[in-house]
């Protein structure tokens, strides 16, 4: 059960131009972390990535489509229900979103950009952005890195800044909001070439760690979050040896007491466990994912869920407490899972 008595839920994305069914809807064993698929919201063309408003009320997700819009669910007895069209960003393929200082932050994967959408008292997106933070640069890689490509875009622990991923650029930029436009405070470089994607702080707000996408690693990097500065500071592969075949490097989580972290890795289709070690991580197991292309990978209450979006299945372990490694313990299935988050 969560605060207040309310069961666990959570809310799952998927690509509905490949036959995903929308937003879904599914309970929580208390115990055992197992997923019930309980209904579906459509409505919203390929709803990729969620995020939930604090207090749980509100569901946002990305329409991660050419014209680019956010949507806002609003959450009844665990039942979303879409609050009305979805928004325009002002920028194409979004494929991530996060809460921030009273606005919907994207992250704009085809522009290269951060949107900023207001949020009126109701929980819904007002009918466009405030502002929108354009990327700029390239990177080495010839195909991949032609132009900017945001990632995923987040609040900091402490609330202050908005931190932005770029694939395209191979860099995290920190960010505030000025009268609801998004402006840059400093852009922090990356190994040319790594394509980083995805960014999760430790518990502890001292550490973050990046996930790269081009090469299959993860670089951790030290926050301050008084100056809004990150500083890399090493870097592990997440596979043992050279990938049999592409190798793309997804999600990637932390556990709640800072001990672990975990990354997805599609084409490979693995999980891999680390152990955190202060400004260092060592890499201490690999096992498969249970499906393919695990697109995200979420922890929640003592377990890992990794969303394998063209297998269509949703799986889930059960981590040990003491080594952090992770047993499968099942799984359902869904087509074209994103993500999957908790509420």
């Amino acid at each position: 059960m969560t605060d207040g008595g309310r069961r666990r839920r959570a809310f799952i994305g998927s690509f509905t131009a490949a036959g995903g069914p929308g937003v879904v809807t599914a309970a929580v064993h208390p115990h055992s972390g197992a997923l019930a698929l309980l209904e579906s919201v459509d409505g919203v063309p390929d709803p990729s990535y969620l995020a939930l408003a604090p207090g749980g009320r509100t569901l946002y997700a990305v329409s991660e489509t050419a014209d680019g819009a956010v949507a806002a669910y609003h959450v009844h007895d665990d039942k979303p229900r879409l609050a009305g069209p979805p928004v325009p960003v002002d920028a194409s393929g979004p494929t991530h979103l996060s809460v921030f200082d009273g606005h919907v932050l994207t992250a704009n994967y085809g522009s290269g950009s951060v949107s900023a959408v207001p949020v009126r008292p109701d929980g819904t997106p007002a009918p466009a952005p405030s502002g929108v933070l354009q990327h700029t640069g390239s990177g080495p890689h010839e195909r991949r890195q032609r132009a900017p490509h945001a990632h995923q875009v987040q609040p900091d622990p402490s609330g202050r800044w908005a931190v932005s991923v770029d694939l395209g650029t191979d860099s995290v930029r920190v960010c505030t909001l000025e009268q609801g436009v998004p402006v840059l405070h400093r852009e922090f470089a990356l190994r040319p070439g790594s394509g980083p994607r995805h960014l999760v702080f430790h518990p502890d707000g001292r550490y973050a760690y990046v996930v790269n996408e081009l090469t299959p690693t993860v670089t951790v990097c030290r926050w301050d979050a008084g100056t809004g500065t990150l500083r890399p500071l090493s870097e592990t592969p997440v596979l043992p040896g050279a990938p049999a075949g592409d190798a793309y490097p997804s999600g990637i989580a932390v556990s709640p007491d800072g001990r672990f972290l975990w990354t997805a890795t599609r084409g490979e289709d693995v999980l891999t466990t680390f152990t955190i070690e202060q400004d260092r991580l060592r890499r201490t197991a690999t096992v498969p994912c249970g499906g393919h292309w695990p697109r995200a990978l979420t922890e929640s209450d003592g377990h890992l869920y990794a969303a394998n979006e063209r297998s269509g299945n949703i799986t889930w372990f059960t981590v040990d407490q003491e080594t952090g490694l992770p047993r499968y313990d099942g799984q359902v299935e869904l087509p074209a899972p994103s993500c999957v988050v908790f509420g």
